[in-house]
């Protein structure tokens, strides 16, 4: 059996779990009230961090899910997410629409990847 690493635990959460040698990330949210393109570098961000923080990096992330508040941000979100992705090593991708925690954030990404 392995160990189970966790990575900035709260009483709620963990940002990070890390397990056989899978990494899953907590949904990762920007600043609340900035434009969509401002919380996806801000996520994107969080996520090269807590990747960073687990032994890994954005070349290793095999699932992604996206969800936006309003799907007509998709082309905005998308800019600043195809400037990150890693070409050749993009993961398999979802983006759906969903009424998030509050609706002051527009994007959470939610990533998982390999050490």
């Amino acid at each position: 059996m392995s160990d189970i690493k966790r990575i900035e635990t709260g009483p709620r959460m963990s940002q990070a779990v890390v397990a056989n040698g899978i990494v899953w990330l907590a949904g990762q949210v920007g600043e609340p009230g900035a434009s969509v393109a401002d919380q996806t570098r801000v996520v994107l961000e969080q996520v090269d961090r807590l990747l960073a923080l687990a032994g890994t990096d954005k070349t290793r992330i095999v699932s992604a899910q996206i969800w936006l508040a309003d799907m007509a941000d998709f082309a905005e979100m998308n800019a600043v997410w195809d400037q990150w992705a890693p070409q050749g090593h993009t993961p398999a991708r979802a983006t759906g629409e969903a009424k998030l925690a509050t609706p002051d954030y527009k994007v959470e990404v939610i990533v998982t990847a390999v050490l």
